[in-house]
């Protein structure tokens, strides 16, 4: 559609009696985000009260005509989805507006591709308008559905507001008291100033301690006091619910009560119970989580739909029916994606002829995908299951790979940070991360360097290690699998990105570099890897010297643009006040040589000890590291290698990281 073109329903679908608008955006950065509002309007305009106002804090009509269905990812951006009974839509309203506002200054000209899609019941899609020209504007009114006579049609509109989602309330009838008549504004004067997580806590519905200046509602007659107003739309359920930062007080008499689980692991006894488990709890919460699910199978092709899930499907193969571990089932616009589940838990590795059985039974039955999940972590370009692809089929199986780590990583980001619709929600994830973190789950992720781990220590040990050697590269594909663990478990507790760096040049073989990473281990007994950190000034580095048994963290930050060495040095180590005493600081220059270096506890009460002699000599930065012993053992035990790791890059980051300019915010459950 054009802007200013309207179309009738009934003209695009027999079954327009129900529909879904999706509004849509895309963000070049990946951060920017708008909020969805819906408006009920009468003959003139105006909103027959203060209820015919729906956004996040009030995102359900009584009667059913309007529902706020929430955020949908998309590949290329995010949509949020309504949905409309126009048959239950009261007789006296005549048009239904659908806008969207950003918060805190942002503007719509900051997204790409700014559009309102359409779909009937069964969710066909009808219609699809793109908004070009929001460049300036805060708020924008993407459409309107509206009656003639018994039919419903739809305006694409487009039409924005300077003044943001306030101005846009206070034109169809909203209220917006003036700030120096009342200490108390609408819901609309809040919206602009907060995203929509922190409105949800402050804002009361309709009124919150807030000022709105810019868009004042008219004043009275001032020889007629103006009554304080009381609320007439309820207050409703937060936008999104996350878990809260302090633990709510226990009503147990003593610690050793239990609370009770919606997934209890006690009566575990083997791997098969364990993988039955497993699957079910995490297939039934997927379903029932649809922000989880989606989450989970976007990223495999799943459409943004219906998700049913299944277990134990028995389905003919040969003589011999094979069972999958679980069945995935996505239902949009009539048509069904379907994926088959094999799942292993305890470290136990696939089995390749297990996913080659589910390979040709998904292609013969022309389903979409196998997903396999299990402990171990998947590398790009070496495939965890082998397996053939008959070439003479023209139905196309995808093969992927979850990890148990991935998994939990995901359910952290939703109850943590970014919170779920609603709490029945929150609570299905909440039990789900402890299942998958009770030690006899058998979900906790990848925890075993390999066979080769023993033999190549005590070959840099002893010197016999040579380069080639097939042990050292699956060595080096097992540090490359901790280290992606290492990234998404402080990601979901940070809620920010963390990623490996990989230093290599774009179309590079991933195991060409391997293999030349394995070389390296062989000459210097180095195992070396970079996280970036979002919102962190630098990049922390990693690195594991078998020969000595020390793992190093350290992260490399830019001298100030202005000011002086010395004051640079006293403010970082006021900086540094809380890190621990035996961080070392070393002072980074131009040329070959290193610069002056040394303990904080040495350096706190003489921070000029970190300037060169030589003055004329250009300080570029500070490296600043701490070491520690590494674990002997090839697992995840308290004297294992892989819990080594995970604990250095938690207590740099906590211990140090955090205390530096640029670095995060501390949250609440980083250890």
């Amino acid at each position: 559609m054009i802007k200013g073109s309207n179309v009738s329903l009934a003209a695009l679908s027999e079954d327009a009696g129900s529909v879904i608008v999706g509004l849509g955006w895309a963000s070049p950065t990946g951060e920017g985000d708008a909020d969805v509002s819906v408006l009920l309007l009468d003959a003139n305009g105006k909103v027959r009260s203060d209820a015919d106002f729906y956004f996040y804090n009030n995102p359900v009509a009584a009667d059913g005509s309007v529902q706020l269905l929430g955020k949908t990812p998309t590949d290329n951006g995010s949509e949020d989805r309504i949905s409309f009974d126009l048959t239950a839509v009261a007789p006296d309203v005549e048009r239904i507006v659908v806008a969207a506002s950003r918060y805190r200054g942002a503007r719509f000209g900051e997204l790409d591709d700014v559009r309102v899609t359409l779909a009937d019941a069964a969710g066909e899609n009808l219609l699809r308008f793109t908004i070009d020209d929001a460049d300036s504007v805060g708020a924008v009114i993407f459409g309107e559905l509206y009656r003639r006579g018994e039919e419903w049609k739809f305006r694409a509109v487009g039409q924005g507001y300077d003044s943001g989602l306030a101005g846009l309330a206070t034109d169809f009838g909203v209220d917006v008291d003036d700030a120096e008549e009342t200490d108390t504004t609408s819901a609309a004067a809040v919206l602009e100033d907060a995203p929509g997580d922190e409105r949800a806590e402050t804002a009361a519905v309709p009124s919150a301690q807030a000022t709105l200046e810019a868009v004042p509602a008219p004043r009275q007659p001032a020889d007629e006091p103006a009554p304080r107003k009381s609320s007439a739309r309820p207050r409703t359920a937060k936008k999104k619910i996350t878990l809260p930062k302090a633990a709510v007080k226990t009503l147990a008499e003593n610690d050793s009560w239990k609370q009770a689980k919606l997934f209890p692991v006690s009566a575990l006894k083997s791997d098969r119970d364990r993988e039955m488990r497993a699957t079910s709890v995490l297939l039934s919460v997927m379903a029932q989580v649809p922000e989880f699910g989606r989450r989970l199978t976007a990223a495999f092709g799943a459409p943004a739909g219906r998700m049913e899930t299944f277990t134990e499907v028995s389905l003919p193969h040969g003589d011999t029916p094979r069972r999958p571990d679980g069945v995935i089932r996505v239902e949009r616009a009539g048509k069904l994606w379907t994926a088959l589940v094999e799942t292993k838990t305890n470290g136990n590795p696939l089995k390749a002829e297990q996913v080659q059985a589910y390979m040709d039974i998904a292609a013969r039955r022309g389903y979409e995908a196998v997903i396999t999940l299990s402990n171990d972590v998947a590398l790009e370009g070496t495939p965890l299951v082998d397996v053939k692809v008959d070439g003479r089929r023209k139905h196309k199986v995808a093969l992927w790979h979850l990890s148990w780590a991935e998994v939990a990583h995901q359910a952290q980001l939703l109850i943590r940070h970014e919170g779920v619709g609603n709490a029945a929600h929150a609570w299905l994830l909440q039990e789900l991360l402890h299942y998958l973190q009770h030690e006899n789950s058998g979900c906790h992720g990848f925890q075993n360097m390999g066979s080769a781990w023993v033999p190549v220590r005590n070959g840099i040990d002893d010197e016999t290690l040579c380069q080639g050697d097939p042990r050292a590269l699956e060595v080096v594909e097992s540090w490359e699998r901790l280290i992606r663990q290492v990234c998404l478990r402080l990601g979901g507790e940070l809620g920010q990105k963390v990623l490996p760096v990989q230093r290599t040049r774009r179309g590079t073989d991933p195991r060409a570099r391997r293999s030349d990473l394995a070389d390296q281990l062989c000459l210097n007994g180095r195992l070396h890897a970079e996280l970036r950190i979002e919102g962190t000034p630098g990049v922390l580095a990693i690195s594991a010297d078998l020969r000595t048994g020390k793992l190093r963290t350290a992260m490399e930050i830019p001298a100030p643009e202005q000011g002086y060495p010395l004051s640079w040095a006293k403010r970082l180590v006021r900086r540094l006040a809380e890190a621990p005493a035996d961080l070392h600081v070393e002072t980074l220059v131009d040329g070959d040589a290193g610069g002056p270096r040394g303990t904080l506890e040495r350096l706190r009460p003489e921070p000029g000890d970190m300037l060169p002699k030589d003055s004329g000599v250009r300080i570029t930065g500070f490296r600043l590291s701490l070491f520690k012993g590494m674990g002997s053992g090839r697992g995840n035990a308290e004297s294992g290698f892989i819990r080594s790791v995970d604990d250095a890059v938690q207590r740099f980051f906590t211990t140090v990281v955090v205390h530096l300019d640029g670095a995060a915010p501390r949250r609440a459950g980083v250890r």
